[in-house]
């Protein structure tokens, strides 16, 4: 059976570690690939998945809209596709399940099926779209941005975020303040392996489809933008004395979000906000974990949770 999994992000990620070995994808697909290759597996376009004899196509990318019409458009067979992400339809927009069944199980198939009953409304103006359909379906997040963005028009600082990934949400910083400076901390390579330990090989990888170079692209203003590489807080080295509005913590693993509180909330400006993201995410404990333990540390946090797809904890400066 030929499968192709469309998208390389941590939906494949999450995929490939719960249902779907990688052995058995026959090749991923993606418009904006990072490299070659995937989980040992070939990356292809849409359009050479359309001239593909393929049995199944499984989109876990969340531009489910876009894909559905580039599908469309090249003529692939509809009935084979499986969207594990409803994003903002009000009904299921996969017909059958009966071949996801065979391939996936009835458990991960049943579990899908349940999501559905969730409503995600994008959040961001046409204007303002995200490349690939990225953080559409997160409302909350996207709107607390928005909103926190225009009480810091007078608040001094930068901008910041630990763990960008492909640069999607430090894009919506950029965008919604573009007269700031944004810092970019990251490897742009991936996660530490030894504070990886224990992850699935699917989430590691997929953290690894990035690039300097990728991220810049989609940034409307990337003359602003101050890269960063390397380990978090050795790659903050010589920026001791600066102070921040605004700063995102995605780190997703404990010590490097720990690390990025302990830095940071000292040199928060007084009105400034730092969201830690995935704090409620049960698949990432060591978030919640490391706010705990600087907690602790040092202090109760004057903080706010939010009720988003991963629980951001807004932490006030």
């Amino acid at each position: 059976m030929n499968i192709f999994v469309y998208g390389t992000g941590c939906g494949a990620g999450e995929l490939i570690d719960s249902a779907l070995p990688a052995e058995r994808v026959t090749a991923f697909v993606d418009s904006r690939p990072a490299a070659e290759s995937f989980l040992g597996r070939p990356v292809i376009s849409p359009e050479a998945l359309a001239k593909q004899d393929y049995d199944l196509i499984i989109v876990t990318s969340r531009d489910a809209d876009g894909i559905a019409a580039r599908c469309a458009e090249l003529g692939i067979d509809r009935d084979r596709i499986l969207y594990l992400k409803n994003n903002a339809l009000l009904t299921d927009r996969n017909r059958s399940y009966a071949l996801a069944r065979s391939v996936l199980g009835d458990a991960f198939v049943g579990a899908l099926q349940n999501s559905h009953r969730l409503i995600r409304v994008p959040a961001l103006a046409p204007e303002r779209a995200l490349p690939d359909g990225e953080l559409e379906n997160d409302f909350v997040r996207l709107k607390t941005l928005e909103i926190l963005c225009e009480t810091l028009r007078e608040a001094p600082g930068e901008l910041a975020e630990l763990g960008v990934y492909r640069g999607a949400f430090a894009r919506c910083m950029n965008k919604l303040l573009p007269e700031r400076k944004l810092y970019l901390f990251d490897t742009f390579q991936g996660f530490d392996s030894a504070e990886a330990a224990g992850y699935g090989e699917g989430f590691v990888r997929s953290h690894e489809n990035t690039s300097v170079d990728l991220v810049l692209s989609v940034l409307p203003r990337p003359e602003q933008a101050v890269i960063r590489p390397g380990l978090f807080p050795a790659s903050a080295a010589g920026l001791e004395e600066l102070r921040f509005a605004l700063v995102s913590v995605d780190a997703d693993l404990e010590e490097s979000c720990y690390q990025g509180l302990s830095w940071f909330v000292p040199r928060l400006s007084p009105g400034g906000y730092l969201l830690l993201h995935d704090y409620r995410n049960p698949k990432l404990p060591g978030v919640r974990a490391a706010a705990e333990r600087y907690q602790r540390e040092h202090g109760r946090l004057r903080s706010v949770p939010l009720c988003d797809v991963s629980g951001t904890l807004v932490i006030c400066g």
